[in-house]
């Protein structure tokens, strides 16, 4: 309960309440093993799935059948909350294991009866929705970049935000590579390539932005 109480869902809800709450509705904590597929693409989305314990990845597979992460996602954070009302109410991505993990689920109709008593999680769903739907609208316009130096530069700059200085990389190349859905030599020449143009200055995970006009055109070439 512990875990349950940090989920952003449940800020403002009071532990007594939330527990008297979950007392009133059906809800379950399933295991999943290291590698299993938790929900596949399609699959329809019927139940609230809270992250207690572990790692999962989401993950699409292009018409190459080439995987590409889209995110990995830990406690105490909600999986695919965006997805659970609406007509078409379907998994757009395979959400797959990445350690061992716990997750708490609570079903469609459970979820409409907690709205119902509880203000602050209705508020809280409906944030959480609007950021997922901002989160999707910048990652299929990061997917839309052609090019590996403008996935990069995109990269970079969102990291930058208005601010000058050095970037501390929070991914690892390999990491970088998979969410990109190219190699990692791939990845690692077009670094080198920004910054033997003196676009950029890199040293392992430390980026420093050079020139920011010329990072920014790099979002535009084919």
């Amino acid at each position: 309960m512990d875990k349950l109480y940090k989920c952003p869902l449940f800020k403002g809800v009071n532990a007594d309440d939330l527990d008297q709450y979950l007392s009133n509705i059906h809800y379950q904590v399933k295991k999943y093993n290291k590698d299993q597929i938790i929900a596949q693409a399609g699959d329809q989305c019927n139940s609230l799935m809270i992250m207690l314990k572990g790692s999962v990845k989401g993950e699409m597979i292009d018409p190459s059948g080439k995987a590409i992460k889209i995110e990995d996602i830990e406690p105490p954070k909600p999986l695919a909350i965006a997805f659970i009302f609406g007509q078409n109410n379907y998994y757009p991505v395979n959400i797959i294991a990445n350690t061992e993990v716990e997750i708490f689920k609570l079903s469609k109709e459970s979820i409409i009866q907690l709205m119902q008593v509880s203000a602050p999680f209705l508020q809280n769903f409906m944030n959480n929705i609007s950021n997922r739907a901002q989160f999707l609208s910048d990652k299929i316009r990061f997917l839309t970049f052609q090019t590996i130096r403008g996935k990069l530069a995109h990269y970079l700059l969102q990291l930058a935000g208005p601010l000058e200085g050095e970037i501390i990389l929070p991914k690892s190349q390999e990491e970088l590579a998979s969410l990109f859905g190219v190699t990692r030599p791939s990845l690692g020449r077009a670094l080198r390539d920004l910054h033997n143009d003196g676009i950029i200055e890199a040293h392992g995970k430390s980026i420093k932005i050079l020139n920011r006009d010329l990072l920014i055109q790099q979002l535009k070439k084919d």
